[in-house]
């Protein structure tokens, strides 16, 4: 049973005939096509997006968390394809931040800026976060903001797009209100909690912020007329990942939705963009903030690509990009994304991150301690997109320590010292003498080495990173075993041209080769310094070298390493 693209069905063409070209997914027992070649790449290339981040505050490790999440599935998918954009598409990777709404405003205000200067505030948050990515060597292509012209155009475009095919219309809308999540929360979703002065509120179940009774007139999406495409759509295209993700959007929708507001009175909201045709409204930040995907592919122009490959969102915001993203994008006659991958939260010392609690976590300052790549591989190694992750500073130290200054910087350091290795060579295989010398442990590395590269690349496409990175840091385990096993730093004194030794080193080599490649979207910086110390070629490394065993090349010959730089990653002392 594979996926096929096929026509919308019959009834929802003469339901909806916006969306008579709209492609969705369908299952067929037909039987399924080749695998293309591994050395063909796409026609087109990879288009992954981060949501655009609220700039009400500073960046913490959860804007961090999503954003290397998004990053090391596109670095790896740019290992998988190098050509990728050589007569083709070129990849796009956006992130940015959203600037509008009316907790921008008082933010504004609490910084003591007057009315009309909160694009000040705007400014110097936005700023942040994009330092967060040159820092942390995020690979943006895009980097949006809502305040941008261009995406003025865009929703402006979207508004009127989906107003002239009938899918707005103006209404009294009356329910409750949270300022926090800027939304509308359907008496089903509300909760009494107590307040502190002996009575109760009312506050939405998912968030916990508090709701207001409000009354007024705004612009009414037809929600309710494309949920059933919607619930279609996830049940039949599988894009939510993980799966219980889509099992919750499922039931939501089973529970109910009413038409949705999308848009604010400008007496009560002005920080945003004007509804087209009627400057007494604005539109809903959501709606606004949701087009950013459109922004960066070139709408309302000629898409530069379209749909997005894959879409990263944390479990706060999977409701608005679950349900109303694909409404808005069906209404507009534009085909949904491809995936969306949802992940959790990370907690505090067992502790919900929060201002209030006051244990939000500075990824800037961690990165001074431990390094922007050992923050980025603690994220990936602890975090898991199904359930929430705990962050303790303690923790992390451990595992950095552990697994890249003790097991990968030793791995490296122990056999590219001078001592162990004077002619700072990469030994070649030789073919005659080497099998036999390997020995246990140097029989097992080679067979873990054989398979890792299928091993990962399951893990990496199923976007279970840590496990990737266990398969990995086994292999490197394997390998300090052997080395300890043949003790080169005897055999260098005493024999350096045995066999034995000389197969150590080829084979160690070269499972920090394919290791280094193979970490290389999680760590960028550290698996290129072990790449540059093995003098391996920028056109070697990419995904399809991984399967270029040294042991299986004919011709080759021993190769000189790299400038020195045996250390890793130095020990975190407290």
């Amino acid at each position: 049973m594979v996926l096929q693209v096929v026509k919308f069905r019959h009834h929802f063409r003469q339901r909806f005939s916006p969306l008579s070209n709209f492609l969705v997914c369908k299952f067929t027992t037909s039987p399924p096509p080749p695998p293309p070649p591994p050395s063909s790449p796409p026609s087109s290339g990879h288009f992954i997006t981060t949501p655009i981040f609220y700039v009400n505050a500073q960046p913490h490790i959860g804007h961090l968390y999503t954003s290397v999440v998004a990053d090391t599935y596109h670095r790896y998918r740019k290992l998988q394809r190098p050509t990728e954009g050589e007569g083709g598409l070129p990849p796009i990777f956006s992130t940015g931040t959203d600037e509008h709404g009316m907790k921008i405003e008082k933010a504004a205000k609490k910084e003591g800026l007057p009315d009309g200067k909160t694009i000040l505030h705007c400014d110097k948050v936005s700023k942040s976060f994009r330092d967060m990515t040159q820092q942390f060597s995020i690979d943006c292509t895009d980097f949006v903001r809502t305040t941008e012209p261009r995406h003025f155009k865009a929703v402006s475009h979207f508004w009127e797009k989906l107003h002239d095919q009938g899918h707005i219309y103006k209404s009294e809308y009356q329910g409750w209100y949270s300022i926090a999540d800027e939304a509308f929360i359907p008496e089903s979703n509300l909760i009494e909690k107590v307040d502190g002065k002996g009575g109760t509120i009312k506050v939405s179940e998912e968030s916990g912020h508090p709701v207001e009774w409000t009354k007024e007139e705004n612009y009414i999406f037809k929600l309710t007329k494309f949920l059933p495409d919607v619930s279609h759509w996830i049940k039949t295209c599988n894009p939510i990942k993980p799966e219980k993700f889509a099992d919750i959007l499922l039931r939501w929708i089973d529970e109910g939705f009413e038409d949705l507001s999308v848009s604010r009175p400008k007496s009560r909201l002005s920080w945003g963009i004007p509804v087209p045709k009627d400057d007494t409204q604005v539109i809903y930040v959501w709606l606004d903030a949701l087009v950013n995907y459109l922004t960066v592919a070139g709408y309302p122009d000629k898409l530069n690509q379209w749909p997005p490959t894959l879409q990263v969102v944390g479990k706060d915001i999977i409701k608005f990009h679950g349900i109303y993203w694909p409404a808005f994008l069906m209404a507009a006659g534009l085909e949904p994304p491809k995936e969306i991958l949802c992940h959790s939260h990370w907690t505090i010392d067992g502790k919900k991150m929060s201002k209030s609690l006051g244990n939000v976590v500075d990824p800037f300052e961690l990165g001074k301690t431990y390094g922007t790549d050992g923050l980025r591989y603690f994220l990936l190694r602890e975090g898991t997109p199904q359930s929430d992750a705990n962050f303790t500073e303690e923790k992390m130290r451990r595992m950095l320590n552990a697994e890249l200054a003790d097991t990968f910087g030793n791995l490296l350091s122990r056999c590219s010292g001078k001592l162990v290795n004077p002619g700072q060579k990469w030994p070649d295989w030789d073919h005659q003498n080497f099998p036999d010398a390997l020995g246990q442990h140097g029989t097992a590395l080679k067979e873990s080495l054989e398979s890792l590269p299928d091993k990962v690349e399951t893990s990496y496409n199923e976007f279970i990173f840590y496990r990737g990175l266990e398969h990995i840091m086994t292999t490197i385990r394997l390998a300090n075993l052997y080395v300890e096993d043949t003790k080169p730093w005897a055999l260098a004194k005493t024999a350096p041209s045995d066999p034995v030794l000389l197969s150590m080193l080829s084979l160690v080599f070269e499972t920090l080769r394919i290791t280094s490649i193979l970490t290389f979207p999680v760590m960028p910086n550290l698996s290129s310094s072990v790449l540059d110390r093995l003098n391996v070629a920028p056109t070697e490394r990419n995904w399809a070298s991984l399967k270029n065993f040294i042991w299986e090349k004919q011709e080759a010959s021993d190769r000189s390493l790299g400038p020195v730089h045996n250390v890793l990653y130095k020990r975190i002392r407290l």
